[in-house]
């Protein structure tokens, strides 16, 4: 048994040290091109000019190095975790609380509820430091944020607070399953994660979404106008039409459809839509920058982006995204079956003589199964960028070419994009092709 443990342990710490090495690499490498690169390339002189660039670049080494550090730290974390038998600790602070709630502490269902609560203030307070340097300095220091230390706050405790009422039921509803479902429960387990993942999606938009921030439909006029003519053109069941006020947190802008059916919404960020101001902003809230530049899109623009979103749909990437997150689920779901009652595993994470239902899965998700993970995350960042191209052609097959070019430019440079990258770096990490990638298929005669 001792042989078997020192071989699972050796085994995780060994692959969690290959992949950061493996991570640090890539990131050593584009952090190289921010350096060097200081002139704007010659094939990107008619896209950018040259204070554009250079911000964008030291905006790209500033996140480059925060990156680094924030990942030299949550491996330094994970395997003091590991080392020091974390698990067994948070295990056992959980069975404190249950007990000193008054409850049975050998009671797997709510000492479960209370290690994952544990875990995540515990993770919540170790990257807290990082997401305020993120969030005052980083983004402070290129214009990009706009909350103040209230608002901060406020989302934190908010985010924590629901994200909890979420997730501690579901991890109730996993242990239970596991306890109840005899040698198959895994499918059963499969068949509960598949309920819950459609629950949610329906009532996140609706329910959860709007406790964040504030979505309002889009007044009547032009654009929403020419929406409604796009969607119906390819007969898009869109529903309801909203923008949301993105610009409480970040001029960083986005776009988004969502809804089962016959019921699809469309999501605009206000900081997409050039010429449109929120009527009654929570100014206390927001920082103000009047002589700020107005950012965003123009309708032309902002209608090439919704078909390239549309695309998406047309062509069922959100379908088949679905698809293969069930049959992974499925498969983690599987092998947690077959090794969760195996002991050697529980005894080289430092528990030896129980072996909790929430601490298996934790491993085999995290531990067990990272080669896949990584192997898996590389795969799917192909067919993403597969995806991404497909539904710009999609968009070009609507005539809006021009007016999609015209946006990916300009939400680069709003955005600070930087528009060059390290071929391993932009091939293991970029889900959404660089920018002069796309403008060449763009630019591709049919």
């Amino acid at each position: 048994m001792l042989l078997e443990e020192s071989f699972i342990l050796y085994g995780v710490l060994s692959f969690l040290f290959l992949e950061y090495l493996w991570e640090l690499y890539l990131s050593i490498r584009q952090h190289k091109i921010y350096q060097q690169v200081v002139k704007v390339p010659e094939e990107l002189k008619e896209i950018i000019n040259e204070e554009t660039y250079n911000k964008a670049r030291v905006y790209g080494l500033d996140k480059s190095l925060f990156s680094i550090v924030e990942e030299v730290f949550g491996v330094a974390t994970t395997l003091a975790i590991i080392l020091l038998n974390g698990f067994v600790h948070f295990w056992n602070i959980a069975g404190v609380i249950v007990s000193d709630l008054g409850y049975d502490m050998n009671n797997e269902i709510l000492r479960s509820a209370a290690l994952m609560l544990t875990m995540n203030v515990f993770n919540t307070v170790v990257s807290l430091p990082f997401s305020i340097y993120h969030t005052f300095v980083l983004e402070e220091n290129h214009g990009f944020n706009k909350q103040t230390i209230g608002f901060f706050i406020k989302d934190k405790i908010k985010a924590f607070v629901v994200g909890q009422a979420i997730m501690l039921p579901l991890i109730s509803g996993v242990v239970y399953i596991v306890k109840i479902g005899g040698n198959y429960f895994f499918i059963y387990l499969w068949l509960f994660a598949m309920a819950m993942t459609f629950i949610l999606l329906t009532i996140y938009p609706n329910c959860i979404a709007p406790l964040f921030d504030k979505y309002t439909p889009l007044p009547d006029g032009e654009l929403r106008t020419c929406i409604e003519e796009l969607a119906a053109s390819i007969d898009f069941p869109l529903y309801k039409l909203y923008v949301v006020e993105g610009s409480k947190r970040s001029t960083h802008s986005n776009a988004y459809f969502y809804g089962f059916f016959k019921n699809k919404r469309i999501v605009l960020f206000d900081t997409l839509l050039k010429d449109y101001a929120p009527e009654d902003a929570i100014k206390s809230d927001v920082k103000d920058d009047p002589e700020s530049e107005k950012k965003g899109c123009d309708n032309a623009e902002v209608l090439a982006v919704l078909a390239h979103e549309l695309g998406h749909w047309k062509l069922n990437h959100v379908l088949k995204n679905i698809v293969i997150m069930q049959l992974n689920l499925f498969l983690i779901f599987l092998v947690f079956g077959l090794l969760f009652q195996y002991e050697a595993m529980y005894h080289a994470f430092g528990f030896q003589h129980e072996k909790p239902i929430l601490i298996g899965f934790l491993v085999v998700l995290k531990f067990i199964f990272s080669p896949y993970n990584a192997v898996l995350s590389f795969l799917m960042t192909i067919l993403s960028r597969r995806f991404e191209f497909q539904a710009d052609a999609f968009a070009k097959s609507l005539g809006r070419s021009k007016f999609l070019r015209q946006a990916l430019i300009k939400l680069n440079k709003d955005n600070l994009g930087f528009p060059v990258y390290d071929w391993m770096y932009s091939m293991w990490h970029h889900s959404h092709p660089p920018l002069l990638e796309r403008l060449k298929a763009l630019d591709k005669s049919d």
